[in-house]
Protein backbone atom coordinates (compact mmCIF):
# COMPACT_ATOMS: atom_id res chain seq x y z
CA UNK A 1 0.00 0.00 0.00
CA UNK A 2 2.68 2.30 1.04
CA UNK A 3 4.12 1.98 -2.32
CA UNK A 4 0.29 2.43 -3.99
CA UNK A 5 0.56 5.95 -2.22
CA UNK A 6 3.40 7.22 -3.80
CA UNK A 7 2.44 6.44 -7.41
CA UNK A 8 -1.05 7.75 -6.97
CA UNK A 9 -2.26 10.10 -9.48
CA UNK A 10 0.83 8.97 -11.62
CA UNK A 11 0.01 5.62 -13.27
CA UNK A 12 -3.52 3.61 -13.72
CA UNK A 13 -3.20 1.03 -11.41
CA UNK A 14 -4.65 -2.32 -11.63
CA UNK A 15 -4.87 -4.62 -8.11
CA UNK A 16 -4.92 -8.88 -8.57
CA UNK A 17 -5.67 -9.73 -5.05
CA UNK A 18 -6.87 -13.46 -3.67
CA UNK A 19 -9.28 -12.00 -0.95
CA UNK A 20 -12.50 -10.53 -3.10
CA UNK A 21 -13.09 -8.83 0.28
CA UNK A 22 -10.19 -6.53 -0.49
CA UNK A 23 -12.19 -5.00 -3.90
CA UNK A 24 -13.39 -2.01 -1.90
CA UNK A 25 -10.17 -1.14 0.19
CA UNK A 26 -8.20 -1.41 -2.91
CA UNK A 27 -10.35 0.57 -4.78
CA UNK A 28 -10.66 3.31 -1.81
CA UNK A 29 -6.93 3.34 -2.89
CA UNK A 30 -6.95 4.22 -6.28
CA UNK A 31 -6.75 0.61 -7.82
CA UNK A 32 -9.20 -1.36 -10.14
CA UNK A 33 -9.30 -4.98 -8.01
CA UNK A 34 -8.76 -8.11 -10.13
CA UNK A 35 -9.49 -11.68 -8.54
CA UNK A 36 -6.29 -13.79 -8.73
CA UNK A 37 -3.87 -15.98 -6.75
CA UNK A 38 -0.20 -16.36 -7.04
CA UNK A 39 -0.59 -20.22 -6.30
CA UNK A 40 -3.33 -20.68 -9.00
CA UNK A 41 -1.25 -20.82 -12.19
CA UNK A 42 -4.43 -20.44 -14.59
CA UNK A 43 -5.53 -17.04 -12.80
CA UNK A 44 -2.62 -15.26 -13.91
CA UNK A 45 -3.39 -16.26 -17.41
CA UNK A 46 -4.73 -12.63 -18.23
CA UNK A 47 -1.04 -11.49 -17.80
CA UNK A 48 0.40 -12.51 -20.73
CA UNK A 49 1.66 -10.36 -22.60
CA UNK A 50 -0.02 -7.49 -20.59
CA UNK A 51 2.59 -5.59 -18.13
CA UNK A 52 5.38 -3.30 -19.61
CA UNK A 53 6.31 -3.02 -16.01
CA UNK A 54 6.40 -5.31 -13.38
CA UNK A 55 7.10 -5.06 -9.18
CA UNK A 56 7.14 -8.25 -7.60
CA UNK A 57 6.77 -7.96 -3.65
CA UNK A 58 5.29 -11.30 -2.61
CA UNK A 59 6.70 -13.53 -0.75
CA UNK A 60 7.56 -17.17 -1.68
CA UNK A 61 5.63 -20.06 0.17
CA UNK A 62 6.46 -21.29 3.62
CA UNK A 63 7.61 -24.71 2.55
CA UNK A 64 10.18 -25.87 -0.01
CA UNK A 65 13.30 -25.39 -1.71
CA UNK A 66 12.21 -23.15 -4.15
CA UNK A 67 9.84 -20.10 -5.17
CA UNK A 68 7.08 -21.71 -6.82
CA UNK A 69 5.24 -18.11 -6.80
CA UNK A 70 7.85 -16.78 -8.80
CA UNK A 71 8.26 -19.72 -11.00
CA UNK A 72 4.35 -19.16 -11.69
CA UNK A 73 4.69 -15.69 -12.41
CA UNK A 74 8.04 -15.35 -14.15
CA UNK A 75 6.23 -18.21 -16.64
CA UNK A 76 3.60 -16.14 -17.63
CA UNK A 77 5.88 -13.34 -17.99
CA UNK A 78 8.68 -14.90 -20.25
CA UNK A 79 6.37 -15.42 -22.66
CA UNK A 80 5.49 -13.51 -25.92
CA UNK A 81 2.14 -11.95 -26.24
CA UNK A 82 -0.28 -13.80 -29.22
CA UNK A 83 1.30 -14.58 -32.26
CA UNK A 84 -0.63 -13.31 -34.87
CA UNK A 85 1.71 -14.39 -38.24
CA UNK A 86 5.27 -14.46 -38.42
CA UNK A 87 7.02 -11.15 -37.35
CA UNK A 88 4.40 -9.59 -35.79
CA UNK A 89 2.56 -10.13 -32.39
CA UNK A 90 -0.74 -8.60 -30.82
CA UNK A 91 0.26 -5.44 -28.41
CA UNK A 92 -0.91 -5.58 -24.54
CA UNK A 93 -3.48 -3.70 -23.74
CA UNK A 94 -3.97 -0.28 -23.90
CA UNK A 95 -3.29 0.87 -20.01
CA UNK A 96 -0.96 2.39 -17.73
CA UNK A 97 -1.01 0.71 -14.04
CA UNK A 98 -0.11 -1.78 -11.74
CA UNK A 99 -1.56 -5.34 -10.72
CA UNK A 100 -1.12 -6.25 -7.00
CA UNK A 101 -0.53 -10.51 -7.00
CA UNK A 102 -1.05 -10.34 -3.33
CA UNK A 103 1.81 -8.36 -2.66
CA UNK A 104 2.99 -8.57 -5.90
CA UNK A 105 2.97 -5.19 -8.29
CA UNK A 106 2.37 -5.34 -12.08
CA UNK A 107 2.94 -2.03 -13.90
CA UNK A 108 1.84 -1.69 -17.62
CA UNK A 109 2.78 0.96 -19.59
CA UNK A 110 0.90 1.82 -22.83
CA UNK A 111 2.23 0.02 -25.97
CA UNK A 112 -0.24 0.86 -29.07
CA UNK A 113 1.81 1.82 -31.35
CA UNK A 114 0.67 5.00 -33.04
CA UNK A 115 -2.84 7.10 -32.11
CA UNK A 116 -5.98 5.78 -31.86
CA UNK A 117 -9.25 7.39 -32.72
CA UNK A 118 -12.41 6.36 -31.01
CA UNK A 119 -13.91 3.58 -32.26
CA UNK A 120 -10.52 3.05 -34.72
CA UNK A 121 -9.74 -0.36 -34.76
CA UNK A 122 -6.54 -1.85 -32.71
CA UNK A 123 -3.05 -1.63 -34.67
CA UNK A 124 -0.55 -4.02 -34.45
CA UNK A 125 3.22 -3.47 -33.62
CA UNK A 126 5.76 -4.02 -36.66
CA UNK A 127 8.88 -5.25 -36.83
CA UNK A 128 10.23 -1.99 -36.52
CA UNK A 129 7.84 -0.70 -33.86
CA UNK A 130 9.02 -3.26 -31.90
CA UNK A 131 13.03 -3.27 -32.07
CA UNK A 132 12.31 0.18 -30.74
CA UNK A 133 10.08 -0.92 -27.65
CA UNK A 134 11.77 0.00 -24.68
CA UNK A 135 12.92 -3.11 -22.00
CA UNK A 136 10.50 -4.57 -20.10
CA UNK A 137 11.05 -4.17 -16.61
CA UNK A 138 10.94 -5.86 -13.36
CA UNK A 139 11.75 -5.37 -9.68
CA UNK A 140 12.02 -7.90 -7.60
CA UNK A 141 12.04 -7.41 -3.65
CA UNK A 142 13.86 -10.06 -1.85
CA UNK A 143 15.76 -10.17 1.38
CA UNK A 144 19.52 -9.42 2.90
CA UNK A 145 18.90 -13.23 4.54
CA UNK A 146 20.45 -14.71 1.25
CA UNK A 147 24.29 -13.65 2.67
CA UNK A 148 23.84 -15.44 5.49
CA UNK A 149 26.27 -14.66 8.51
CA UNK A 150 28.86 -13.21 7.42
CA UNK A 151 30.32 -12.75 10.87
CA UNK A 152 29.38 -8.35 10.99
CA UNK A 153 31.13 -8.04 7.63
CA UNK A 154 30.93 -4.91 5.32
CA UNK A 155 29.42 -6.49 2.19
CA UNK A 156 28.47 -5.19 -0.99
CA UNK A 157 26.12 -6.50 -3.36
CA UNK A 158 28.95 -8.52 -4.86
CA UNK A 159 29.14 -10.91 -2.34
CA UNK A 160 28.19 -14.38 -3.23
CA UNK A 161 25.20 -15.72 -1.72
CA UNK A 162 25.07 -18.51 0.82
CA UNK A 163 21.86 -18.68 2.50
CA UNK A 164 21.22 -20.51 5.78
CA UNK A 165 17.76 -21.22 6.38
CA UNK A 166 15.36 -22.58 3.75
CA UNK A 167 13.62 -19.39 4.15
CA UNK A 168 16.99 -17.83 2.37
CA UNK A 169 17.41 -20.56 0.51
CA UNK A 170 13.54 -19.48 -1.38
CA UNK A 171 14.65 -16.01 -2.14
CA UNK A 172 18.06 -17.47 -3.46
CA UNK A 173 15.39 -19.34 -5.93
CA UNK A 174 13.32 -16.47 -6.77
CA UNK A 175 16.04 -14.49 -7.20
CA UNK A 176 18.11 -16.85 -10.03
CA UNK A 177 14.39 -17.39 -11.88
CA UNK A 178 13.75 -13.38 -12.06
CA UNK A 179 17.55 -12.47 -13.25
CA UNK A 180 17.40 -14.80 -15.98
CA UNK A 181 14.12 -13.64 -17.30
CA UNK A 182 15.98 -11.25 -19.53
CA UNK A 183 18.09 -14.30 -21.31
CA UNK A 184 15.24 -16.33 -21.16
CA UNK A 185 13.05 -13.82 -23.27
CA UNK A 186 16.12 -12.61 -25.63
CA UNK A 187 16.17 -16.82 -26.77
CA UNK A 188 12.26 -16.87 -26.79
CA UNK A 189 12.50 -14.02 -29.38
CA UNK A 190 14.55 -15.77 -31.99
CA UNK A 191 12.88 -18.89 -31.32
CA UNK A 192 10.02 -16.85 -32.41
CA UNK A 193 11.94 -14.87 -35.20
CA UNK A 194 10.79 -11.98 -33.20
CA UNK A 195 11.96 -8.72 -31.78
CA UNK A 196 10.49 -8.85 -28.34
CA UNK A 197 11.60 -6.08 -26.05
CA UNK A 198 13.96 -7.54 -23.46
CA UNK A 199 13.44 -7.85 -19.86
CA UNK A 200 14.95 -5.37 -17.44
CA UNK A 201 15.46 -7.22 -14.06
CA UNK A 202 16.77 -5.20 -10.55
CA UNK A 203 16.51 -7.32 -7.29
CA UNK A 204 16.38 -5.32 -4.20
CA UNK A 205 17.81 -7.18 -0.59
CA UNK A 206 16.00 -5.56 1.81
CA UNK A 207 16.92 -6.07 5.64
CA UNK A 208 14.95 -5.53 8.28
CA UNK A 209 11.62 -3.03 7.78
CA UNK A 210 10.39 -0.90 10.52
CA UNK A 211 7.92 2.16 10.61
CA UNK A 212 5.55 3.22 12.62
CA UNK A 213 3.23 0.25 12.49
CA UNK A 214 6.45 -1.97 12.20
CA UNK A 215 8.30 -1.95 15.84
CA UNK A 216 9.37 -4.58 18.25
CA UNK A 217 7.02 -3.00 20.97
CA UNK A 218 5.06 -6.46 21.82
CA UNK A 219 8.46 -7.72 21.77
CA UNK A 220 9.87 -5.42 24.92
CA UNK A 221 6.55 -5.56 26.53
CA UNK A 222 7.29 -8.97 26.87
CA UNK A 223 11.21 -8.57 27.97
CA UNK A 224 12.59 -10.80 25.72
CA UNK A 225 16.50 -10.57 26.44
CA UNK A 226 19.06 -8.94 23.92
CA UNK A 227 22.53 -10.52 23.35
CA UNK A 228 25.49 -9.09 25.62
CA UNK A 229 27.69 -6.54 23.77
CA UNK A 230 30.45 -9.31 23.03
CA UNK A 231 27.94 -11.89 21.66
CA UNK A 232 25.82 -9.01 20.00
CA UNK A 233 25.27 -8.95 16.14
CA UNK A 234 25.17 -6.11 13.13
CA UNK A 235 21.46 -5.91 12.00
CA UNK A 236 20.57 -3.88 9.17
CA UNK A 237 16.97 -1.56 8.71
CA UNK A 238 14.76 0.42 5.88
CA UNK A 239 12.16 2.72 7.20
CA UNK A 240 9.13 1.18 5.25
CA UNK A 241 8.32 4.66 3.43
CA UNK A 242 11.56 4.72 2.64
CA UNK A 243 11.69 1.39 0.85
CA UNK A 244 8.67 2.46 -1.02
CA UNK A 245 11.11 5.48 -2.36
CA UNK A 246 13.45 2.25 -3.36
CA UNK A 247 10.75 0.13 -5.25
CA UNK A 248 9.92 2.88 -7.33
CA UNK A 249 13.96 4.34 -7.63
CA UNK A 250 14.26 0.91 -8.94
CA UNK A 251 11.69 0.47 -11.61
CA UNK A 252 13.00 4.07 -13.07
CA UNK A 253 16.39 3.49 -12.68
CA UNK A 254 17.35 -0.14 -11.92
CA UNK A 255 20.45 -1.60 -14.35
CA UNK A 256 19.67 -4.90 -16.61
CA UNK A 257 19.64 -7.71 -14.24
CA UNK A 258 21.44 -5.99 -11.35
CA UNK A 259 21.00 -6.40 -7.53
CA UNK A 260 20.92 -3.02 -5.11
CA UNK A 261 20.79 -3.38 -1.28
CA UNK A 262 17.53 -1.36 -0.17
CA UNK A 263 19.42 -0.51 3.53
CA UNK A 264 19.72 2.95 5.06
CA UNK A 265 23.23 1.70 5.83
CA UNK A 266 23.45 2.42 9.33
CA UNK A 267 25.73 0.45 11.41
CA UNK A 268 23.85 -0.39 14.64
CA UNK A 269 23.95 -3.52 16.64
CA UNK A 270 20.35 -5.34 17.24
CA UNK A 271 20.87 -4.94 21.25
CA UNK A 272 21.11 -1.04 20.20
CA UNK A 273 17.89 -0.86 17.86
CA UNK A 274 15.85 -2.59 21.10
CA UNK A 275 17.46 0.08 23.06
CA UNK A 276 16.66 2.98 20.82
CA UNK A 277 13.05 1.86 20.28
CA UNK A 278 12.80 1.31 24.23
CA UNK A 279 13.84 4.90 25.00
CA UNK A 280 11.92 6.61 22.62
CA UNK A 281 8.56 4.57 23.38
CA UNK A 282 8.99 5.03 27.20
CA UNK A 283 9.42 1.00 27.80
CA UNK A 284 11.86 -0.71 29.75
CA UNK A 285 15.19 -1.30 27.64
CA UNK A 286 15.15 -5.63 27.74
CA UNK A 287 17.98 -7.23 29.83
CA UNK A 288 20.98 -8.50 28.11
CA UNK A 289 22.28 -12.02 28.29
CA UNK A 290 23.98 -14.71 26.93
CA UNK A 291 24.17 -16.35 23.52
CA UNK A 292 22.48 -19.49 24.98
CA UNK A 293 20.37 -17.74 27.38
CA UNK A 294 18.32 -16.01 24.48
CA UNK A 295 18.23 -18.87 22.03
CA UNK A 296 16.16 -20.73 24.77
CA UNK A 297 14.30 -17.64 25.43
CA UNK A 298 12.88 -16.89 21.72
CA UNK A 299 11.72 -18.53 18.95
CA UNK A 300 13.55 -20.58 16.49
CA UNK A 301 12.13 -17.59 13.68
CA UNK A 302 13.72 -14.72 15.73
CA UNK A 303 16.63 -16.91 16.95
CA UNK A 304 18.01 -17.33 12.95
CA UNK A 305 17.47 -13.43 12.51
CA UNK A 306 19.60 -12.73 15.93
CA UNK A 307 22.11 -15.43 14.69
CA UNK A 308 23.38 -13.89 11.55
CA UNK A 309 25.82 -10.43 11.52
CA UNK A 310 26.58 -8.36 8.33
CA UNK A 311 26.46 -4.68 7.82
CA UNK A 312 24.97 -3.47 3.93
CA UNK A 313 26.94 -1.34 2.17
CA UNK A 314 24.01 1.01 0.25
CA UNK A 315 26.59 2.79 -2.18
CA UNK A 316 24.25 1.58 -5.15
CA UNK A 317 21.27 2.23 -4.18
CA UNK A 318 22.69 6.27 -3.44
CA UNK A 319 24.48 6.12 -6.42
CA UNK A 320 22.82 4.32 -9.02
CA UNK A 321 18.91 4.73 -7.89
CA UNK A 322 19.96 8.08 -6.70
CA UNK A 323 17.51 7.76 -3.67
CA UNK A 324 17.12 10.04 -0.77
CA UNK A 325 16.19 8.87 2.08
CA UNK A 326 13.91 10.54 4.39
CA UNK A 327 15.20 8.29 7.25
CA UNK A 328 18.92 7.70 7.03
CA UNK A 329 18.84 6.23 10.36
CA UNK A 330 16.90 4.86 13.11
CA UNK A 331 17.10 7.25 15.46
CA UNK A 332 15.75 10.34 12.87
CA UNK A 333 12.33 8.54 12.47
CA UNK A 334 12.06 7.78 16.10
CA UNK A 335 12.51 11.16 16.67
CA UNK A 336 10.11 12.45 14.19
CA UNK A 337 7.68 9.40 15.59
CA UNK A 338 8.06 10.42 19.36
CA UNK A 339 9.01 14.21 19.37
CA UNK A 340 9.11 14.23 23.18
CA UNK A 341 11.10 11.30 24.06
Amino acid sequence: MHVLAQLAGRLRVFALTSHPERADDLRRAGVVPLVGDLDQPRSLARLRGLAAWTMMLAPPPAHGPEDTRSARLAAVLRRPAVRLRAGMTRSPQPCSGQRHLQHALIVAKPAWTGARRPGAPRQWASQQHLQARPAQRLVYASTSGVYGNVGGARIDETRPTHPQTDRARRRVSAETQWRALGPDRARMARGFQTDMAPWRSTILRIPGIYGPERLPLERLQKGLPRLHPAEDVYTNHIEIHDLARCVIAALWRGKPQRVVHAADGQELSMGDYFDAVADASGMTRPPRQSADEVRAAVSPAMWSFMNESRRLINGRLVKELRVKLAHPTVESALKDWYPGA
